[in-house]
């Protein structure tokens, strides 16, 4: 199994032979513009991707299938529908099927609970992007868990740490573990995705799991670098199994 991280929560899975793009933002630096309900005056994506357009289409045309948590457009963007074949399989929770034919995609797999596809099983998780009036206004958001013979990852997704988190580690026990971490908070409310504290919280729950952190420096409204994450992890004697994960390189699990 590999993990490729491009940008935010974009990552190429490799796992069963099978090549799976995971929310995919795929427009240049800036082209999100302005994040609402933030003081930032900062055009989103804050960086590019780390290779250029001629080289992103070879790597997609490479994408065996796409799977998407939500429809945020640091998840899900223009470029992503544009870029993509439409005939490609995607694989999403049933919430947001609809929406995505809506784009011209032909082949959706919506998932209720769980698949198998190409041997992998894929399972759909619960999350909670925020707290009070932010996390309903944020909506429903979902994670995988991917699961081979010999190998389980559990991407949790736009989340929190909150009791569902512990559950889902409970009932699948995943070997490796991606966490959305850099505190994002608006200008109101609590951080809609994990925290440092959060990220050791989950490290000391699941202690035979690797934790893997994504979701850093790319969006405006994220509070904490990779630098201070790493400082935590370090704190608290993790890095040997919390890897902060750098834009382009690939990570083998």
């Amino acid at each position: 199994m590999k993990l490729e991280l491009w940008r935010n929560a974009t990552l190429l899975l490799q796992i069963g032979g099978k090549n799976i793009l995971i929310d995919p933002m795929l427009g240049a630096k800036g082209s999100l513009g302005k994040l609402p309900m933030t003081d930032s005056e900062l055009l989103n994506p804050l960086v590019d991707l780390p290779f250029n357009e001629e080289e992103l289409k070879d790597k997609l045309s490479k994408i065996d299938v796409v799977a998407v948590t939500h429809l945020h457009p640091d998840h899900w963007d223009e470029k992503a529908i544009e870029f993509l074949d439409k005939n490609i399989p995607v694989i999403c929770p049933e919430i947001i099927a609809e929406k995505i034919a809506e784009s011209g995609f032909k082949n959706i797999i919506s998932i209720k609970d769980s698949i198998i596809w190409e041997n992998i099983n894929i399972s759909i998780t619960e999350g909670q992007h925020g707290t009070g009036e932010i996390g309903e206004k944020m909506g429903k958001v979902n994670g995988f868990v991917f699961k081979t013979e010999d190998q389980t990852l559990y991407v949790v997704g736009d989340s929190i740490w909150y009791e569902r988190i512990a559950a889902e580690i409970d009932k699948h026990l995943p070997q490796h573990i991606v966490v959305a971490g850099g505190a994002a908070t608006f200008a109101v409310g609590d951080p809609i995705i994990m925290t440092s504290e959060d990220i050791i919280k989950l490290c000391e729950y699941a202690p035979n799991a690797s934790i893997l952190v994504t979701h850093l420096e790319a969006v405006s409204h994220c509070k904490e670098s990779r630098e201070y994450i790493q400082k935590k992890i370090n704190e608290n004697n993790l890095e040997n199994r919390c890897l902060v994960l750098q834009d382009g390189m690939e990570y083998s699990l």
